[in-house]
């Protein structure tokens, strides 16, 4: 897909991963980048084009899709780790959050633009999914039970929005260096690096981004036996 020329809808594009996105996209050539955040006032970059939506509150995804009618391109970033609830310890309301923001909040997001993105020839839809996807964790089963139903459904997506064209591309990473992860001091990437990457899958129509070497080991182990 052509990205120069283009508009974007970025969830959660005041920070982080999805603040490197906008700013990818930007430098692509995009001539309008929406920030949809709860609180507009967040969007400190003048290139940006705030816009508010809590992936959570149905009537702010209608109005954000009423109000940026124009957009050719939707990545769903925004996202909650839900990390405080382990398997046998910490309450079930992190669990229930991440699955309401991961996976409701996708979800919701994606069927309000979907036709959005039909009446403007197609476009492409982005998920920024997680190496969790495909790893069951008992220190942080919620959020990669979140990530596994937010992968599911991008499958579904891509199967559903294939007949109007759009380009549905799932991206996956591991720790990535954002205030989510801050709390594991394990390798991570930079988020620069992760939205590079999922320009150049946008830009050759690629549906995949294993943005690091331990999302493809992840993703390799799934053919491999189970261990008891």
């Amino acid at each position: 897909m052509e990205i120069a020329g283009s508009t974007a809808l970025v969830t959660g594009a005041n920070r982080g991963i999805g603040y490197a996105f906008a700013r990818a996209l930007i430098a692509r050539g995009s001539v309008r980048v929406y920030a949809g955040v709860r609180d507009p006032a967040s969007v400190g970059d003048k290139d940006l084009t705030p816009l508010r939506l809590d992936v959570t509150v149905r009537e702010e995804i209608a109005a954000a899709a009423a109000a940026a009618d124009d957009v050719t391109i939707v990545i769903n970033n925004a996202g909650v780790g839900g990390f405080d609830t382990q398997l046998w310890t910490g309450s079930f309301d992190g669990a229930r959050e991440a699955m309401e923001v991961n996976y409701f909040g996708t979800w919701a997001v994606s069927r309000a633009f979907a036709p959005v993105l039909a009446r403007n020839g197609g476009g492409a839809l982005i998920n920024m999914l997680s190496a969790a996807s495909w790893a069951s964790r008992s220190d942080y089963p919620g959020y990669a039970a979140s990530k596994a139903a937010q992968w599911s459904l991008t499958g579904a997506l891509r199967e559903g929005l294939r007949e109007q064209g759009t380009l549905v591309i799932g991206v996956h990473a591991g720790f990535v260096e954002t205030d989510l992860s801050s709390f594991t001091g394990a390798p991570k990437i930079g988020a620069d690096d992760v939205a590079e990457q999922t320009m150049e899958a946008l830009a050759n129509d690629r549906v995949e981004v294993l943005a690091d070497e331990r999302t493809r080991q992840v993703k390799h182990a799934l053919s491999q036996p189970l261990e008891r």
